[in-house]
């Protein structure tokens, strides 16, 4: 079964531990493992953390430059991918893709000649938000508010006023102009509907969940759901425990069940083809029963023990991404 998943956090851990490389490492990615589990193609995000940086595009441009040096180290296993047409030269080839993507848009620091850069140097999908408000937008709930993130988590609001920022629309307009795909995950209710308003392709959560099930800010509700769906989106399962069912304390298990639940009620509400997957592997501080990029199988055993049938797997396992991506990507 190919597997597309729309976010991990692998690159960070790399630039924090430079001993570790792409091709083998005690991570939930590496080349083998996602060889291993039949990887199609594998987002790789770029994460920063604003407030904690004191010139947080100089970490960002770190990131970068161990995105591509794993890139060309390990050329003979992974490629980028600027285009769609380049999955599919990848797959012929018999090389996984690495699609490259920002968590935190605002490191364009309200200039747009910024955000055409970070697309000449192989972003093609940013997250406009993280837990911080930015020159783009707002999240459900901001770090800026809580003194742990720990505590934060528990007492998340959703905020339906605070929409995208003048510049947030020409951010979101000039990425679609470009074909980059904007990324909903983390950013609050009101800046999802303003996507909605001001776009008109496809867009993704590429890692969020239904937030009927587990009612977190970070989840989407049932009507963004089915929004998204009519939109021709697609979210992406995350497999971080918090997200998929509530714990007593945070950084609870990551269960297949818990998984399975949100797949059959997001089926139910919009159909199967809004769903993906976006793992945040290498994000998760968790126990996981799906512990890396090796063991997807284990998610397409038990949903086939749920009654789905072959071509409702693939759709959630690639095909949907892959359609979204191919609409998107130029």
């Amino acid at each position: 079964m190919k597997v597309i998943d729309m976010h991990c956090d692998t690159i960070l851990e790399l630039l924090n531990h430079p001993e570790k490389g792409l091709f083998q490492n005690d991570l939930s990615i590496d080349i083998q493992k996602m060889k291993k589990g039949d990887y199609l193609l594998q987002n790789f995000a770029l994460f920063t953390d604003q407030k904690v940086l004191s010139i947080p595009e100089k970490q960002t441009m770190r990131l970068m430059d161990v995105f591509w040096k794993e890139i060309e180290k390990n050329k003979d296993y992974i490629a980028p991918v600027l285009c769609y047409e380049d999955i599919e030269k990848n797959e012929k080839a018999s090389k996984i893709s690495a699609l490259l993507t920002l968590e935190d848009g605002g490191v364009v620091f309200n200039d747009l000649s910024m955000l055409r850069n970070y697309y000449r140097l192989g972003v093609r999908m940013i997250a406009l938000t993280w837990n911080y408000p930015n020159g783009i937008g707002y999240p459900n709930f901001s770090l800026d508010d809580f003194t742990d993130y720990k505590q934060a988590s528990s007492l998340q609001q959703i905020d339906t006023i605070h929409g995208l920022t003048d510049f947030g629309i020409q951010y979101i307009r000039e990425m679609e102009h470009l074909g980059m795909i904007v990324d909903v995950s983390h950013l609050n209710d009101a800046g999802f509907y303003d996507v909605l308003k001001y776009t008109t392709k496809p867009f993704v959560a590429s890692h969020s969940n239904a937030r009927s099930i587990c009612p977190v800010a970070r989840n989407l509700s049932d009507d963004m759901i089915r929004a998204m769906h009519a939109r021709g989106g697609v979210m992406g399962i995350n497999f971080c425990g918090d997200f998929l069912e509530e714990h007593a304390i945070p950084n609870g298990p990551s269960r297949i069940e818990a998984m399975i639940r949100h797949i059959l009620y997001i089926k139910e509400i919009a159909g199967i083809d809004c769903i993906g997957l976006g793992t945040d592997f290498d994000g998760i501080h968790a126990d996981l029963e799906i512990p890396d990029a090796s063991c997807m199988n284990k998610l397409a055993q038990a949903l086939s023990e749920h009654g789905l049938t072959q071509e409702e797997i693939e759709k959630i396992f690639y095909k949907n991404v892959l359609r979204v991506y191919k609409e998107v990507l130029k």
